[in-house]
């Protein structure tokens, strides 16, 4: 009986996660458009709209693999996190004070830190997947 109820939510639970995955990325992907329309109307490319594009692009990259693996690596929040940092230097460089501006960098610096934390302890301690694990409900 216990198994029937946790299957039930684990399916409602599985479905509500997909379901805001496809909606974010459908919105991801309604505003990359949006984007390149601006930059089309402008006839102009910027720096700021590349890395802006940048992190939609990452975005999709995160949702997609989620799809393929069911999991979701803590390196993509890391990425976004990096290039819209960097997005924020290059939009606020006139207005920014230098202390602000290192702690930006700073922060960029703890964030690429993090990410060959990250890649060194699955390279060095690799996670031995079991596919049946992935997914409890879902029986072979």
């Amino acid at each position: 009986m216990f198994a029937n109820v946790r299957r039930f939510f684990q399916v409602g639970l599985d479905t509500v996660e997909y379901l805001g995955l496809i909606i974010v990325g459908f919105a991801t992907t309604i505003a990359m458009y949006q984007e390149v329309m601006v930059m089309v109307t402008a006839r102009h490319v910027r720096l700021t709209d590349l890395l802006l594009m940048f992190l939609y692009l990452e975005v999709l990259a995160m949702i997609g693999h989620y799809f393929r693996s069911g999991q979701l690596p803590v390196r993509f929040p890391l990425y976004i996190a990096m290039v819209a940092l960097a997005r924020y230097l290059i939009l606020d460089a006139k207005e920014i004070t230098e202390w602000r501006m290192l702690a930006v960098a700073g922060a960029i610096l703890l964030l690429t830190i993090a990410v060959l934390v990250v890649r060194y302890g699955h390279v060095r301690f690799p996670y031995e997947e079991d596919s049946a694990d992935k997914r409890p409900y879902v029986k072979e």
